[in-house]
Formats: structure tokens, sequence, C-alpha cells
């Protein structure tokens, strides 16, 4: 069931295409006036350009004219009310060329809108970078943490398949998730000695205070937000009992979790050496199934093992 509302939610548009066609090819019996009812087609023809592109509206047009010349086919009586065979032929001929042409239109305006919104995308992304860099420049423990993050957990989505505009929020994300810490003393977050419980405390309040400042920049970064806000949340809040919570954790906050635990452990802190790779990864795969997801743990060994035999 899980499988098959994920299934839906990811070809929307497609599904909603399909049967608006099935829903209008229906309609069609029980209309008189054939030829008039032939605009109706123009509804799926647009959606598919607005929302799949140039490539898969024309695709749409294309499918669309076929159906109604096999329609007239089969229903020549009902469409040979307006005239003759050769006049019906001239109407199909005149209305499956403002189809395609519509189609065209309509999906080179969605395909230009796509390229802007994606150049915006990388501006935003770029800049959002360079204040990541800026503002842990002064920490040389986690200096270029965020961006070690954002790149590994973009490499994780991108080998787990999950859609572009995913990966794209996922990435933005990793590059976010500790913006918090800008509101947070920089004595504490580098403090050598073991903290208090209040202390601890405080800096775990970075996750809402990041989550506070991102809100502020109104619905730019609204998709990166519930990643941002969960990706200090265990998998199984309590493994004795029957803990399904991990369900409500975006995947893209299981991601980030296990590439920030990673990154953590590896880095050298003013109270300890950094973790060999391959004992961070021990750690990750001994707390898979219980503080991190085991599918992403299993992901991310794929992903770190090549440039571990690189380096």
């Amino acid at each position: 069931m899980e499988k098959l509302k994920e299934f839906s939610v990811r070809h929307f548009e497609k599904l909603l295409l399909i049967g608006l066609i099935l829903a209008i090819v229906v309609t069609n019996y029980f209309i008189l006036q054939k030829l008039a009812f032939l605009n109706f087609y123009y509804l799926p023809v647009l959606i598919a350009g607005y929302f799949l592109g140039k490539k898969q509206a024309i695709f749409t047009s294309c499918l669309v004219v076929c159906l109604v010349t096999f329609i007239a086919i089969l229903d020549s009586a009902s469409f040979l009310e307006v005239g003759s065979t050769l006049k019906l032929f001239f109407n199909l001929v005149i209305w499956g060329g403002f189809l395609v042409l519509a189609a065209y239109v309509v999906g080179t305006l969605y395909e230009e809108k796509e390229k802007k919104i994606s150049e915006l995308k990388k501006a935003y992304i770029g800049v959002i970078e360079i204040l990541t860099k800026y503002l842990e420049a002064s920490d040389r423990y986690t200096k270029g943490h965020s961006v070690r993050v954002a790149d590994y957990s973009t490499e994780i989505a991108i080998a787990m398949e999950l859609p572009r505009s995913e990966v794209e929020n996922i990435r933005v994300a990793g590059l976010l998730h500790d913006i918090g810490k800008i509101e947070t003393s920089s004595e504490l977050i580098q403090k050598a000695a073991s903290l208090t419980q209040e202390e601890k405390d405080e800096v775990k309040k970075h996750v809402e205070k990041g989550v506070k400042l991102l809100s502020s920049v109104g619905t730019v970064l609204q998709e990166a937000i519930p990643i941002v806000l969960a990706h200090h949340t265990y998998f199984i809040q309590d493994k004795d009992t029957e803990d399904k919570s991990h369900s409500k954790i975006p995947l893209g906050a299981r991601i980030i979790a296990v590439v920030d635990a990673y990154d953590a452990m590896v880095t050298d802190r003013p109270y300890r050496a950094g973790k060999q790779p391959w004992q961070a990864i021990q750690e990750l795969e001994k707390y898979a199934g219980t503080q991190f997801d085991p599918v992403v743990v299993e992901a991310f060994k794929n992903v770190i093992s090549e440039k571990i035999e690189v380096s």
C-alpha cells in the first residue's frame, strides 16, 4: 500500500493525464455533436505541456489525434452527421494541427520556465554554499562540515535513485542543517570539556533555531525545512516497542543523519582525534535499525567505499 501511494505521488501528473483522457473518451460516447466536443481534448494536452514539457505534450497530442481518428472510424455515422467524409477528414486535420501546435507552444513555455527556475536554484544554492563556508570558517574543527554533508547526502540520494527535485532539496538541507548554530555561542560549540545537561539542551536548540531562520525567508526553502527539523531524530525512538515513528521522518533527514554522524566521527575535535573511516562505518552499522535507517547506511557504505579505496 505504501509503495502504491509513493508511486501515485511520484507519477501524479501522468496518472491525472491518463485519467483525464479516459474520462473524455468515455464522455464522448454520450455527446451527439462529436466535432464540437473535440475541443475538450485540448485540456489533457495543455496539462501535459504545463507539467511534463514539450516532448510529453507533443506525444500526448499525437496520441489524442490517433485516438480520435480511431473513434471516428468506429463511429463514422455520428461524425458524418456534420457533412461528407472529405469534410470530416479536413476538420480532423485542422483540429489535429492546432492541437499539436498548442502542445508545442505550451511545452516550450514550460521548458523555458523550468530552465529559469533551474538557474535560480543553482544561484541560491551557490549563495547558500558561500554563506555556509563563511560561517564555518572561524572554526577549523567544523570547517567544511556542511558542504561535506551536502555532497555525501546528494550522492546517496542519487544512488537511491530519488527524483531530481528531492535530490536538490536534500542538498540544500545538507548545507543548512546546522544553520541554527549561528545563534548558539561559539564558545559552547567549541568547548573541549564535557558539556553540562543545560549546555547540551542549549546546543540541541540549534535545530529549532535553524528552522525559524529558514522559515523567515518565505517559501523558497520550504521543502528543506522538514528535513532540517528531523535530521537529529532517531530512526526508532523506542526499540522495546513497536515504534513506527521512522515512517514520519523524511527520507532526506534520514540520509543527512547518517552523513552528519559519519563526518562528526572522522573529524578531529579539540577533545579527541577523529576516527578512521572504517571505524566510523562500523559505528553506523552498529546503530543501523535504531538510530539510523539501515537502508541509508547500506547506500552510504556503497558511496563511501569507492572514496576510501581511492584515498
